[in-house]
């Protein structure tokens, strides 16, 4: 066995000059800023849980998108503490047994799904998750186990599954025995096939027992991924310097994902003590798969049960649980979690609910076997009763949106679709101290995957792709199909297409599948106004292996119109990009087509987003998505001329990150905006160069960003909605570092009326999920070249007269909690102005006085003025009739 090693330091540097070859504003000028969540704290997928020994009130979960998260109160509350890593999908996590201390992180899901994410290797912990070390495998991408020695803390064993879309070598089992520092390739069967799981012997660590599975997913939408005939089970008896397939007895003859749970086994009159080896075992079949036990490490299999309950759709679950105080008591996760007391003939379900609640993984205290982790699509749940009851999944703000929507009511609201647990409407503000559960709406409209379009005539009422048309306010919703006594099928669909409202005409929608919809009257009727947009003649992508392959249907098309893109210039003129590799222009309104695709674009390129541009009809921006070809490289085109010419804008972003999103500011010509798979970026030059926003954002997937007047909105796959509020520095920061003080030009601000009852009396718990209110005043930002001594802010009235005063030397003191009534939490402390080097951003806070009218803002720094004009506007609520 050779070290595995690949240099971190060199990756970091590539990234880290990437970023700042591409930075041409001075970052500091807009360090005021910072993105805001609002929630749903209503949970995503997570696969990987665990509890810590000795601390039995102590868990930890990761999600597939939202990194890594701890409780300390057996699920009640949780906290995020991986947001200073790079990475925000985890596969698995794991807990030295003689150091409850070092934890060890594999990031990249390993469930062969179609929106699967991806990691960038292994972390530790050795502070109990305050502080984390990259230490290597960067290129395994989807991890699905580790196991850590019961007598060393710093040997252990990674199952990696490697490349979802494509060949890699850094695929199996890798040894560490000095905490990761240096890794041993310790099982590699070739590289098309990676590992899944790995159990180790309860009485002898030398024995190892490894799942291996031949898996991909093709470029376009299928349910299942392929698998192939490499999968099995292999066996190790020197801790993982050799291994040997399994082809025990008892054993289907072809397999697919095989999950595995090895527990020690009570000694009775009859039987001996030994071990016994379960494994729930999917066949990629209808038959032959289900739950198989083995006396023997392996070497003898009797299938306890066929139950279709336990294995069906088998690719996607495969957890098993044996509790390890009683070996007869036995956990299989699938759409419910299923518990066996007669070692695995038979089960019934302890959770799970209508609708398939999904479950993965379960981790149960080895000294308790009544505290256990639950892990599923809806997220994480602890029970402390041995699955009696259960913590809850509405406190953990992991939601995988796929795109988001606003609407034109005020306060807006950011709409979009959670996958697997449906569309949300979340209110950017409200009438209470925080955002929470009463702010936050489930939508028909959407589904868990959909896109969702604002009805501008109607606020409140949506539209989604599908054609339900639904009214917020009271639930009414119904369904114009466009495929509906439509020409031309079997019409073609895949998981996340479009819906796009007109910017020009309210009352015009655009919907596809494989060609283009439009109606004319708020989606009521329908209309075909495209041919098929897709590639016509069939390519098999280089990425694919022979089983993958071979799952081809050769007389089906797969393709769809996965993006449209109506111009805010010309009502005439609608830009459409297909998942297969391809833009389309129309000018006339579907009357006729032009191929604009890019030359270097080859198929099964997905045009993620197109955007048109808000100041030249000719002028629209591409993000495509090559991932599902095994390409991470960022794409992004921008044509000038009608998309006759393309160029592709992509300098200062890193090499590895791919893009799901590009958006135009429809304010400042030339400001850029970029999601990729792990940040977002901004341009400020037309993405000639390109520089992070990260701000406060932790890592996730950006799936979405969309503008409500001053304010940008978040769309992430793993960290739920967030809004960056108030975009004015961005739009007047310069590209040079200004050597002066910069008082940047503030919207307007809104006098927002809030309830006589505000918060009700009452404000909700602290232990409940809150997101905060943008703040209740004018927004005010200003940048300083160097640190000021003095910094002082008053605001005039449309009289000169003098409203409120601020200076720096103001330092508020802190509460004395000897003198209080309430917990110091709930005791809001003035803000102080910023006097560092830098952008700062201050809110003028209004109180029941405070009128709709002109005001002006001075800034003196260390004896410089500076004024700007600052317009207060009525909440447009006050118009409203009672």
């Amino acid at each position: 066995m050779s070290p595995v090693r690949l240099p971190i330091c060199l990756l970091l540097a590539g990234l880290l000059s990437a970023s700042a070859a591409g930075q041409t504003v001075d970052p500091s000028g807009f360090g005021g800023l910072h993105y805001r969540l609002i929630g749903p704290f209503r949970a995503g997928r997570s696969l990987a849980g665990t509890g810590v020994p000795g601390n039995p009130d102590k868990y930890y979960f990761g999600a597939v998108g939202g990194g890594v998260w701890m409780s300390e109160n057996d699920g009640r509350t949780w906290t995020p503490i991986f947001d200073t890593e790079h990475v925000a999908s985890i596969g698995a996590i794991a807990v030295a047994p003689t150091d409850p201390n070092t934890v060890y992180v594999g990031s990249g899901e390993a469930d062969m799904r179609s929106d699967i994410q991806q990691g960038d290797g292994m972390y530790r912990s050795t502070d109990g998750g305050k502080t984390w070390s990259h230490i290597g495998l960067e290129d395994t991408r989807q991890i699905a186990k580790i196991l850590v020695s019961r007598t060393d803390s710093k040997t252990l064993f990674v199952a990696a599954l490697g490349h979802q879309f494509g060949p890699n070598k850094q695929r199996g089992i890798f040894k560490s025995t000095d905490g990761g520092e240096t890794w041993q390739s310790s099982l590699f069967v070739d590289e098309n096939t990676g590992a899944v799981d790995l159990s180790m012997d309860p009485n002898d660590p030398n024995v190892l027992v490894a799942a291996v599975w031949q898996t991909r997913r093709p470029p376009w939408e299928v349910y299942p991924p392929s698998t192939g005939p490499a999968s099995g089970l292999f066996r190790s008896t020197n801790r993982g310097k050799t291994w040997y397939r399994i082809d025990g007895v008892g054993l289907p003859k072809a397999v697919g994902r095989i999950g595995l749970s090895w527990v020690l086994a009570r000694a009775t009159a009859s039987t001996r003590g030994g071990t016994r080896l379960y494994a729930v075992i999917d066949t990629n079949t209808s038959s032959g798969g289900g739950v198989f036990v083995s006396p023997d490490a392996g070497q003898t299999w009797t299938k306890t049960t066929g139950d279709t309950r336990l294995w069906g759709r088998g690719w996607y679950f495969g957890g098993i649980t044996a509790d390890p105080s009683n070996p007869d008591t036995v956990y299989v996760m699938n759409t419910a979690t299923y518990r066996s007391t007669d070692a695995g003939k038979t089960f019934v379900p302890i959770k799970g609910a209508p609708g398939g609640d999904d479950y993965h993984g379960l981790w149960i205290n080895p000294t308790d076997s009544k505290r256990m982790i639950l892990t599923s699509d809806q997220g994480t749940v602890v029970s402390v009763d041995g699955a009696k009851t259960w913590s809850s999944w509405w406190n953990q703000p992991t939601g995988q949106f796929y795109h988001a929507t606003v609407d034109n009511r005020f306060p807006y609201w950011v709409m979009g679709s959670q996958q697997d647990s449906g569309a949300m409407a979340v209110e950017s503000r409200s009438n209470h101290e925080t955002i929470g559960m009463r702010e936050w709406r489930t939508m028909s409209a959407g589904g868990e995957s959909g896109t969702i379009a604002a009805d501008r005539l109607h606020p409140g009422t949506v539209i989604d792709e599908n054609g339900t048309i639904e009214r917020l306010q009271d639930g009414w919703h119904k369904r114009s199909d466009p495929t509906a006594g439509q020409k031309g099928g079997p019409w073609r669909k895949t998981w996340t297409i479009p819906v796009a409202g007109s910017p020009k005409d309210p009352k015009e929608f655009y919907a596809s599948r494989q060609v283009v919809f439009r109606s004319g009257d708020e989606g009521n009727t329908w209309q075909i106004i495209s041919p098929d947009l897709t590639r016509q003649t069939h390519t098999t992508p280089p990425n694919l292996d022979a089983p993958t392959a071979a799952d081809i249907d050769s007389g089906a098309h797969h393709a769809v119109v996965f993006w449209l893109a109506p111009s805010p210039l010309d009502s005439k003129r609608l830009w459409a990009g297909t998942d297969d590799g391809l833009i389309w222009l129309t000018r006339d309104n579907g009357k006729t087509w032009e191929n604009v695709t890019p030359s270097e674009l080859t198929p099964w390129s997905t045009v993620g987003i197109i955007d048109a541009s808000h100041f030249s009809a000719d002028t629209a921006y591409a993000a495509v998505d090559r991932h599902r070809l095994d390409d991470n490289h960022p794409y992004i085109y921008r044509t000038k001329d009608g998309g006759k010419h393309w160029d592709l804008i992509t300098h200062g972003l890193p090499e590895g990150e791919f893009v799901n999103v590009v958006r135009e500011d429809p304010v400042r010509p030339g400001l850029l905006y970029a999601g990729t798979d792990w940040g977002v970026f901004v341009s400020f030059d037309d993405g000639a160069d390109w520089q992070p926003l990260q701000l406060n954002l932790p890592p996730s997937s950006i799936r979405d960003l969309v503008f409500a007047g001053d304010d940008m909105a978040v769309a992430t796959h793993g960290r739920a909605l967030w809004i960056l509020d108030d975009l004015s520095p961005l739009r007047q920061v310069q590209p040079a570092h200004i050597d002066g003080v910069a008082l940047y030009d503030p919207a307007p601000a809104v006098a927002f009326i809030r309830g006589a009852g505000f918060d009700d009396g009452t404000p909700m718990p602290l232990e409940e999920p809150r997101c905060e209110n943008p703040p209740f005043g004018a927004v005010i930002d200003y940048s300083l070249p160097r640190d000021a001594a003095k910094v002082q802010l008053r605001i005039l009235d449309a009289k000169g007269k003098e409203v409120v005063r601020y200076a720096s030397g103001d330092q508020p003191s802190p509460p004395d909690p000897s003198r209080l009534t309430i917990v110091p939490v709930w005791v809001r402390r003035p803000q102080a102005l910023g006097v560092s080097a830098g952008g700062h951003r201050y809110v003028w806070g209004f109180s029941d006085r405070t009128v709709p009218g002109d005001y002006t803002v001075e800034l003196t720094v260390d004896g410089k003025v500076v004024t700007k004009k600052l317009k207060v506007v009525p909440d447009p609520r006050s118009k409203e009739r009672r």
